[in-house]
């Protein structure tokens, strides 16, 4: 595997400046050295060849990107010439999606169960669903995809393309597992969750009746993908929160 490929994979990936302290263990194991494992040493001395070298690569004028050091460390930038059509594409951009926890599991539900019902959403949560329906179909995330064949015929929801669109899915199949989900709700999200508006929203007992009807009233606040632009002092970097997926044609 090529190292200025690894390099370059990761400081397109970090947030934040890149050290080689970071660098160096992510990528030591697969440089080939004299004795086997090659010490810190070479190591580093690859490694910043290889940087010398990616940067020297995005130098060109074919490149509209480039990596410089800043902070003792290594990122990548949009060159200073492309400030304004960064900008301009920036401000082009819907605003990102902000999404509470109640919305968020509700979402997920659907995304994994779809087609389902309010009343099945709200017995997996173990909390009254219907106001949260509301905001997931004003953000156009979900859909209605007709009724259950069953008493009260309740509507059933699905997930849309703008939610793939939204998490950067292909489509359902790429969806995470359910464990892999809740760690990425725990670690990606817990500190960037929108409280719910309202206590009732989170703590509402699940009613037995088979209406199914969301609620238009409650729309709770939203969260999701930002995105931000960058150029010299402009950066530009997108995340997507991960979830569920996929609308039926």
């Amino acid at each position: 595997m090529s190292l200025k490929a690894q390099l370059e994979a990761i400081i397109y990936a970090a947030e934040t400046p890149v050290t080689l302290d970071q660098i160096i263990p992510l990528v030591k194991q697969s440089i080939p050295g004299e004795n086997g494992v090659p010490s810190d040493t070479e190591v580093k001395s690859l490694v910043r060849a290889a940087l010398d070298e990616l940067a020297a690569d995005y130098s060109s004028a074919d490149h509209g990107i480039e990596v410089r050091q800043v902070a003792g460390g290594y990122r990548m930038s949009t060159k200073p010439e492309q400030h304004d059509v960064v900008s301009a594409f920036a401000k082009s951009l819907k605003p990102p999606i902000r999404l509470s926890l109640p919305a968020l599991e509700t979402l997920a539900v659907i995304a994994y169960k779809q087609p389902v019902t309010v009343p099945e959403i709200s017995e997996i949560r173990g909390v009254d669903s219907s106001g949260v329906i509301a905001t997931l179909l004003d953000r156009k995330l979900i859909t209605t995809a007709g009724r259950k064949a069953v008493i009260g015929r309740p509507i059933l929801y699905k997930t849309t393309k703008e939610f793939l669109l939204r998490f950067g899915l292909k489509d359902v199949t790429e969806l995470p597992s359910m464990e892999e989900f809740e760690k990425l709700v725990a670690e990606s999200f817990q500190g960037d969750l929108v409280p719910a508006q309202s206590a009732e929203e989170e703590t509402t007992p699940v009613p037995n009746a088979s209406d199914s009807t969301p609620d238009a009233s409650s729309q709770p606040p939203a969260e999701e993908s930002q995105t931000t632009a960058r150029s010299e002092g402009t950066e530009m970097t997108e995340t997507s929160a991960a979830h569920p997926p996929d609308e039926a044609a």
